[in-house]
């Protein structure tokens, strides 16, 4: 019975009150006062219970001959069986403390993940919105039957991503109807100069990919690739071959005023970059750089997607 008190008076008092606020000297020296006068009040306890009385009533009525009682000052086994009891209760409670820590921890890192998931997806180039219903209103004076199309196009974009990215991943094939429409519509403000050609994967399982993950890498293709007086070509590719899903593109360089920065290691890419980082950890190759020729930026993406990506639909 003192030991169970000593126990949970240990692990309830002594080391969330000591131990875990560094007061690590102070915890020793209880324990020890609790190690010195556990077997004093052992026997105050015995006493007050009459327990010796009882212990040899017991033995009598079974024939047997009680044990010497021990005049030692310290009780060796019942020190060794207090400073057992004390190490065992510092063990589950610090354990128990650890392991309530790791879960806040791996909590808070969830949130910290999905608030930056969050703000990464949103950085979606709003320019591209603007841009496209200038191209649609000019579109209106030309061709109007074009121009509703392109208006379709753009209302059915912005319902998917109003409604069907908020989970975060999305079937292949609508991220895929999201990137034509997206192609599309940057067609209406394309030259005769420019070649636009993509090619989209044969979809089978139809896997579960994280949604708007393409996006800036077409974006800047279009962006950076096209020009108002020379021949240019952008070239798409998505392919998917078992659980590998390979996206490439390409586009022509031209040169440009940059300040001598690259401008193709904007924040469109960097978010990119990172996304990746947090949802495909050790499951991704991504490498973006200039050919060999330096006349095409070649970004080439493989992902290797999960059993539970590969079976959602």
């Amino acid at each position: 019975m003192v030991l169970i008190i000593i126990f949970y008076l240990n692990s309830y008092i002594l080391v969330p009150k000591l131990l875990l606020n560094n007061k690590t000297v102070t915890f020793l020296l209880c324990l020890a006062a609790i190690a010195i006068f556990t077997a004093p009040l052992v026997k105050v306890v015995d006493n007050a219970l009459d327990l010796p009385e009882l212990m040899s009533i017991v033995f009598n009525k079974q024939g047997m001959a009680r044990p010497p009682r021990k005049k030692d000052f310290i009780d060796l086994f019942l020190l060794m069986m207090t400073l057992l009891m004390l190490g065992i209760s510092t063990s589950v409670t610090l354990i128990q403390k650890w392991q309530i820590d790791k879960l806040g921890r791996e909590e808070l890192e969830k949130e910290k993940i999905g608030s930056e998931l969050s703000f990464l997806k949103a950085q979606i180039n709003p320019h591209f919105f603007f841009n496209t219903l200038n191209n649609i209103y000019a579109l209106t004076h030309v061709n109007v039957e074009d121009s509703r199309s392109a208006l379709h196009k753009l209302s059915r974009m912005m319902r998917y991503l109003l409604y069907e990215t908020k989970p975060g991943s999305t079937p292949l094939s609508k991220e895929i109807g999201f990137i034509v429409d997206f192609i599309e519509l940057m067609k209406l403000r394309l030259n005769d100069f420019t070649k636009v050609n993509f090619v989209p994967p044969v979809i089978n399982s139809d896997p579960s990919i994280a949604a708007m993950l393409f996006l800036p890498f077409i974006e800047n293709a279009f962006k950076y690739g096209v020009s108002t007086t020379e021949a240019s070509e952008i070239s798409i590719e998505i392919e998917l071959t078992g659980n590998k899903l390979n996206l490439s593109v390409k586009n022509s360089i031209f040169n440009y005023d940059t300040e001598g920065t690259n401008p193709y290691g904007g924040i469109g890419l960097s978010n990119t970059r990172r996304r990746l980082e947090l949802l495909y950890p050790s499951r991704h190759t991504l490498t973006a750089d200039t050919s060999e020729d330096q006349h095409e930026f070649i970004v080439k993406l493989e992902l290797i997607l999960n059993d539970t990506e590969m079976h959602s639909s």
